[in-house]
């Protein structure tokens, strides 16, 4: 059987076990553990395929997540480059405008939590950009929760596997959205020097800084667009998507019972509050 033919068809079993497993809780032995030749561009190749499936069932396609822009955490999970996945419009929520938003964590896998910068992209963005004109391809700004998932016992991988597993993305909360129009400099500061705080139950688990995302949303946001500009299977950012940009603390096991909150500081952001069910 031809290599090319034989590669095709390990991709469409890849995305078919991933997409078998998700909401199931169930967990799967990595990828790279199988195929030591398992890589990124057939991991990517896999994440175009998983999205063909998802949306031919009715899912929509409503943005991207960035994962492991946080270089304090690579040495955690032994992962030293960002990733990406597809955010879709059954794993986007809306957090609460006031009080904590109820969130079950049925059917996911290892969940852990993470605190991040979203933004709605008013225009495509380009290779090449600054700061400044990246900003410009923005409507809004706000925080938000993603929920991860390791549909690897233990959070053990390798990158390739990360990719392959939607980009370990189990959900996408966001909260109010600020536009970009009025304060245009005041953003571009605060992107770049803010802090979040995150607690548990009320205790203060972890505090992060801008810098710790690639030195910052924007600089995360330019990373993406580099990369998909170099992607033959998954096309580059348009208007209208949603991108987090990864998560601004370490990423932390959640569970029912748990009430987690957020405390941006630095920048003109609601926080964050939730309940696990």
């Amino acid at each position: 059987m031809p290599s090319e033919v034989a590669g095709s068809r390990r991709v469409e079993a890849v995305a078919e076990e991933i997409l078998a497993v998700l909401g199931s809780g169930r967990q799967l032995a990595p990828f790279t553990d199988r195929w030591a030749d398992f890589g990124l561009e057939e991991a990517y190749r896999v994440t175009a395929e998983a999205r063909r499936r998802r949306e031919a069932a009715g899912e929509r396609s409503v943005g991207r997540k960035i994962g492991f822009t946080n270089r304090t955490i690579w040495a955690e999970y032994g992962v030293h480059q960002p990733i990406w996945g597809y955010v879709y419009d059954r794993t986007l929520v809306d957090l609460a405008g006031e009080g904590p938003t109820r969130f079950p964590l049925a059917g996911l896998a290892e969940p852990r939590i993470e605190p991040e910068i979203v933004f709605g992209l008013a225009a495509a963005p380009e290779p090449g950009m600054d700061a400044a004109a990246l900003l410009d391809c923005i409507d809004w700004v706000a925080h938000g929760i993603e929920i991860v998932q390791s549909v690897f016992p233990g959070w053990r991988f390798a990158v390739a596997d990360t990719i392959a597993a939607c980009g370990l993305h189990g959900a996408l909360l966001v909260g109010p959205r600020h536009p970009v129009a009025g304060r245009r400099e005041g953003w571009l500061r605060e992107l770049a020097g803010f802090e979040i705080e995150l607690f548990r139950d009320g205790d203060l688990v972890d505090r992060g800084q801008s810098a710790n995302v690639l030195d910052g949303p924007l600089c995360a946001l330019r990373h993406l667009v580099e990369v998909l500009a170099a992607d033959p299977d998954n096309p580059p950012l348009a208007a209208g998507e949603i991108v987090t940009t990864g998560t601004v603390t370490r990423a932390f096991p959640v569970a029912p019972g748990e009430s987690w909150t957020t405390a941006p500081q630095g920048i003109a952001l609601d926080g964050a509050s939730l309940t696990f069910v």
